[in-house]
């Protein structure tokens, strides 16, 4: 870390109150640090490290608490960085750090307090291109951080969600998230993360149209007359599959307009209220792809209301 760097960082932390010891004997003394603490005017959550008051500590205070006790070069990641550069929705159930790969040897230093649980992790890739550390504080940039944060021991479905939510959100494109993702290399949810990034990049059209065909196939379903991939105006994708002799359709989405958190059930519970009334079936590429039975089901279950007998 260049010298100018590492005064930049003391001095963000500073003003957080939150320093090293040795700066701090530096400045005022060992004597009196040594009594502040005895006195408990200050505080020292983690060893090596002082609070210049005897209060709560903010999520700032003690994010600088974690990084001025990891080694060199650590920042902040994953979800925890995210929701520092206006992610939301989510939350991180630790704060996520990231250290340089080379540090891996500096393992057994203290960074999680027991007033707060630590994520520590380690990467080979802290480049200028994943790590912005003119941020304070400093962190993985944006595309990065949300790679990570799928990437943690996550289901797949919020591995998903969490790479639709920061499109949605318009804080990181596709071709950023990716960017980044061809860095990561190896890494838990990567096919999951490649997928959503294809949904969100042209919903239905990145969807192979076989993958829907083979679903109705493999049940004997009629083989509807398929359109092109259309766009709303609310943002949306859709490929409408139209059986005009039974009235019926179905839509395929590729990223949802609105929460994305429960779409994919929100989407598949409305189908059965549909099969009661409604001729429109609405299935998102995630259900096509990792729910093809039910989604046999509910197309079949509405054709054969509609009149088909059960010969294709």
């Amino acid at each position: 870390m260049e010298r100018s760097e590492k005064d930049l960082l003391e001095t963000a932390a500073r003003v957080a109150h939150v320093v090293r010891r040795a700066d701090a004997a530096r400045e005022f003394g060992d004597d009196v640090v040594r009594a502040q603490l005895v006195a408990r005017r200050w505080q020292s959550p983690l060893p090596h490290i002082v609070v210049l008051h005897n209060g709560p500590l903010t999520d700032t205070q003690r994010i600088w608490v974690s990084l001025l006790a990891a080694p060199p070069g650590t920042v902040v990641g994953g979800l925890s960085a995210a929701t520092l550069d206006g992610f939301r929705g989510f939350s991180d159930d630790a704060l996520t750090v990231v250290a340089p790969g080379s540090s891996r040897n500096h393992a057994g230093r203290i960074v999680e307090s027991a007033q707060w649980p630590t994520r520590m992790r380690w990467s080979t890739q802290l480049g200028p291109e994943d790590v912005d550390r003119a941020a304070m504080p400093p962190r993985t940039r944006l595309a990065r951080s949300v790679i990570d944060a799928g990437s943690e021991r996550v289901s797949v479905r919020r591995t998903r969600v969490l790479v639709l939510a920061a499109v949605q959100q318009r804080l990181v494109a596709p071709p950023a998230l990716w960017d980044a993702l061809s860095r990561r290399g190896r890494c838990r949810n990567r096919a999951a993360i490649a997928e959503a990034i294809v949904d969100a990049t042209g919903g239905i059209e990145s969807l192979p149209e076989t993958e829907y065909n083979r679903l109705l196939t493999a049940r004997r379903l009629p083989q509807p007359i398929r359109q092109v991939a259309v766009r709303r105006a609310d943002g949306r994708y859709f490929l409408d599959n139209e059986w005009a002799s039974f009235q019926a359709r179905a839509e395929i989405h590729g990223i949802p307009h609105l929460n994305v958190a429960n779409w994919d059930r929100d989407l598949l519970r409305q189908n059965e209220i549909t099969l009661a009334r409604g001729n429109l079936l609405v299935f998102s590429s995630y259900a096509i792809r990792h729910e093809p039975r039910r989604v046999g089901e509910q197309t079949e279950a509405l054709l054969r209301r509609n009149g088909w007998s059960g010969v294709a």
